[in-house]
């Protein structure tokens, strides 16, 4: 009788563990179950490494598109895309530039920086940064923080016109990263000397005639006064030659700025393979402005509906002694021939 008790009390207790077991196991599944559908979906998308061992990617259809002239702000107050990204576990990061448009100043590079930030792949800083030339004391820190916050695979962009003809940039950004890809925007010498002094005016409207700057005694026909700045920054060949002492040729790229007027999806091309990114930029992002005189953009970083560069672009620029603009052609034909074997390339400057 004892004997019977006690087996039917054991079983019992077995029963009772039993279904205890179930219960637990079946409120942690759907615990689980719960936790799970919160977080983002992992999917076998391998990444082949050196040593072969395939490692799991983050597989999201989310594209960024980077941020008109926000580029320098805090991920709490950018982009949902941004918020999204960072929920999703993707982290964005201010990393030094790839690539930096060095020059030159009234050549184009305000309109190229434009148009390459259409790339999705492409962020850039807002606006020049002035770290290899005004800022180098401040350190690469400095630099860092006001670059924009990027994801893996992305570019990073500066551009300074001023680098390209200042004499301690190429070994300052050789020392940040010997591989940086380098851009240069180039232009016909006289207009862009005209197109500099035509933003100075517009800043100083007292300021003393063209004519009467370019030459020494300001008088037309004698020599020129290569001191004064618009006229000093068009020999191209002298600041090349230092930058080709800490940089192989193959790191720069020169552009056109009249066929990045005239043509600009040609330019962007050839933009596009130098960084080695995909052809995205084309014909169908740009119309030309007829009263601006430089090609707009349908749509752009920041912009859904078609918008040029703003208003200090395009300016009219004074009219000019057509015999000092001759004599600046005949000055600048020898440095430009120079420039033209150091480039291997033929502007056609006349």
């Amino acid at each position: 009788m004892d004997v019977s008790m006690s087996r039917k009390i054991i079983f019992t207790f077995i029963i009772l563990a039993a279904i205890s077991f179930y219960i637990t196991l079946l409120f942690n599944w759907c615990l689980i179950s719960n936790v799970s559908k919160s977080l983002p979906i992992w999917q076998n998308n391998p990444i082949i490494h050196n040593d072969d061992t395939p490692l799991m990617q983050y597989s999201t259809s989310v594209r960024v598109v980077s941020l008109l002239e926000g580029n320098d702000t805090d991920l709490n107050d950018i982009s949902p895309k941004y918020r999204l990204l960072r929920e999703q576990g993707l982290k964005a990061e201010r990393q030094y530039p790839n690539a930096l448009i060095i020059g030159v100043k009234k050549g184009g590079t305000r309109a190229l920086l434009e148009f390459i930030r259409i790339h999705p792949d492409v962020r850039a800083a807002g606006s020049e940064v002035h770290f290899f030339d005004k800022n180098y004391h401040r350190g690469l820190q400095w630099y860092r923080s006001h670059m924009p916050l990027t994801l893996e695979g992305q570019l990073t962009i500066e551009k300074t016109p001023s680098y390209f003809i200042t004499k301690e940039a190429p070994w300052r950004v050789q020392m940040m990263n010997p591989s940086t890809k380098l851009l240069v925007v180039v232009r016909d010498p006289v207009t862009r000397a005209v197109s500099d002094y035509t933003q100075a005016t517009s800043k100083k409207p007292d300021l003393k005639r063209f004519e009467d700057l370019v030459f020494i005694n300001g008088t037309v026909g004698s020599i020129v006064d290569t001191s004064w700045g618009p006229i000093k920054l068009g020999l191209y060949y002298k600041y090349l030659s230092r930058w080709l002492k800490f940089f192989p040729f193959s790191q720069l790229l020169f552009i056109s700025g009249e066929r990045l007027i005239l043509d600009p999806a040609v330019e962007l091309k050839r933009v596009q393979d130098f960084l080695g990114l995909k052809r995205v930029v084309t014909e169908k992002h740009f119309y030309f402005n007829a009263t601006k005189g430089f090609p707009c953009l349908f749509k752009s970083e920041g912009h859904s509906a078609p918008h040029c560069l703003g208003k200090t672009k395009g300016r009219n620029h004074p009219f000019i002694d057509p015999r000092v603009l001759q004599r600046l052609r005949d000055f600048y034909r020898p440095f430009n021939l120079r420039f033209y074997q150091m480039t291997g390339i033929n502007f056609g400057w006349v």
